[in-house]
């Protein structure tokens, strides 16, 4: 293995995702000398996917809207959002000619409609700052006597009293994101959380009859999660979700996971309403209407104007009624019935997917051993944590990019 030299206050970073790509920025333009090492041949790969390709760059909120939207640690992350907002953020997109849009839940988004917009612009910058690439992979960590002193890669060894790790988590495998930063905190003596997927899409027990559903999307629904035992919901939010093969997913499904802590089967309920504008009386009100207009008509017909064709004959099962029957033949308590389910179509969580599929992970270097305000190891001197590997992770809106952002902010100036 050959060995390349570097001065003392020369900075490298592991990994060239959204958290390394920013400190890299911010580092050279601070003045200091850095190497972004990456082990793909691509820069940003899992940012090119986020948003479905849109990349939802961050939410514009204040601060303390994106910590109530962090389920794990908000705290830690105080700090870091008062140096560097949401609307930092954005400040930094625009003057990197990067102009920028706001959307259904305060969502920020380029005006592209593209992640290459982002991801292009934080590539260009650090090249433009003079960040030295090198794609290598990185192996381990070098310490000694209580300092990081380096990394040693597959092909080279870079030296350097400055080494951040923004490995990611171990969601999307095939992005690079495999783990690798856990397995650096162990080197240095941290403690790594349980790791388990997080914003990820959830198999339920009635999955035949989403399977039914499938493709079928709504705009605007109530998705309600219970726990086993608590009679109020430990989330609820008004939203979209996506029937799947499997179960649900969809904006609110992946929000909902988030709230799960340790999925056997039994432990949650999910139940959505799918009427949440109307209370049961003027729901009751409306199917009376319905079906006094169209007398003739088969019930699963008959529900069209309330919801997407598909879901008719699946609704009508689910409140015990034939969904061809004539609406003209349906009494009132087959009626309450019919409402109940729309208030209220309930599944039985069976587990989340793998967490392959999960947008990013739960779990990761114990937060308590890094210092909020510089994201350097308590451990060992030197070494710095940010982005997803820390165990820190926000619902679905741009908050995750947001911690990134800000952790990355918050490391580049302590370096």
């Amino acid at each position: 293995m050959t060995e390349r030299g570097v001065r003392s206050d020369e900075a490298v970073i592991i990994g060239a995702g959204a958290s390394g790509l920013f400190c890299a920025v911010q580092a050279a333009w601070q003045g200091h000398s850095v190497t972004l090492i990456e082990k793909e041949k691509r820069c940003g790969r899992k940012l090119l996917i986020t948003g479905k390709g849109r990349c939802n760059v961050t939410n514009n909120c204040d601060a303390q809207t994106v910590m109530k939207n962090i389920p794990r640690n908000p705290r830690f992350m105080y700090s870091a959002l008062s140096g560097f907002s949401p609307e930092d953020t954005m400040a930094f997109f625009e003057s990197l000619g990067v102009p920028l849009k706001t959307e259904r839940g305060n969502r920020v988004f380029p005006e592209s409609d593209k992640a290459q917009s982002i991801c292009g612009a934080l590539v260009d910058a650090a090249k433009q700052a003079g960040v030295r690439f090198v794609n290598d992979k990185a192996v381990s960590l070098d310490i000694t006597d209580g300092a990081v002193s380096g990394v040693i890669c597959e092909r080279a060894a870079y030296r350097a009293d400055k080494v951040v790790v923004a490995t990611g988590g171990c969601s999307y495998p095939l992005t690079g994101s495999t783990g690798d930063g856990y397995i650096f905190a162990g080197q240095a003596g941290h403690s790594v959380t349980e790791i388990s997927p997080s914003l990820c899409p959830i198999v339920v027990r009635e999955k035949d009859e989403c399977a039914a559903m499938t493709g079928i999307s709504l705009r605007n629904c109530t998705l309600s999660l219970y726990e086993n035992g608590r009679d109020k919901p430990i989330f609820s939010q008004l939203g979209e979700l996506l029937f799947t093969h499997f179960g649900l997913s969809g904006p609110l499904v992946l929000s909902a996971s988030a709230h799960m802590d340790g999925v056997e089967e039994g432990r949650y309920r999910i139940a959505i309403d799918l009427k949440p504008g109307l209370d049961s009386v003027k729901l009751d009100d409306r199917l009376v209407r319905d079906f006094r207009e169209f007398p003739n008509r088969e019930l699963a017909t008959a529900l069209k104007r309330l919801l997407p064709a598909a879901m008719g004959e699946v609704i009508a099962h689910r409140a015990e009624i034939e969904p061809f029957r004539r609406v003209n033949e349906i009494n009132r308590e087959e009626r309450r019935r019919l409402g109940a389910v729309l208030k209220g179509l309930d599944y039985n969580v069976r587990s989340l997917r793998p967490i392959e599929e999960a947008i990013i992970t739960r779990g990761g270097v114990d937060v308590k051993e890094v210092s909020p305000k510089t994201m350097e190891s308590k451990l060992v001197r030197g070494l710095y944590f940010i982005g997803e590997v820390l165990d820190v992770d926000g619902y679905t809106g741009g908050f995750n990019l947001q911690i990134a952002f800000s952790t990355a902010y918050a490391c580049a100036g302590a370096l």
